[in-house]
């Protein structure tokens, strides 16, 4: 069983989030195991641009969201209202 350094595992995944050539290209071209790198990469968890996890993003955009509802609603109530006095 061949061990890697956690820098050549890091290096790696980051060639695969790259999205410049497919998984199994990269591992091909480093001579790993395909099933290897996509273990790794399924272990690092993706960081949006912000540095959030994608459940941290997704609990933000939700209230985000539930918010920008509300207003929407009481913009319409308010459009309704004032186009009754006229």
């Amino acid at each position: 069983m061949v061990r890697y350094s956690k820098e050549f595992k890091a290096d790696a995944v980051k060639l695969a989030q790259s999205g410049d050539k497919s998984v199994n290209a990269i591992a091909d071209e480093l001579g790993i195991n395909r099933s290897s790198l996509r273990y790794w990469l399924s272990a690092v968890k993706p960081k949006s641009i912000s540095g959030e996890t994608a459940e941290e993003e997704l609990m933000r955009l939700r209230k985000e969201n539930r918010v920008l509802q509300m207003e929407r609603d009481i913009l319409k109530k308010a459009t309704a209202f004032f186009a009754k006095e006229n």
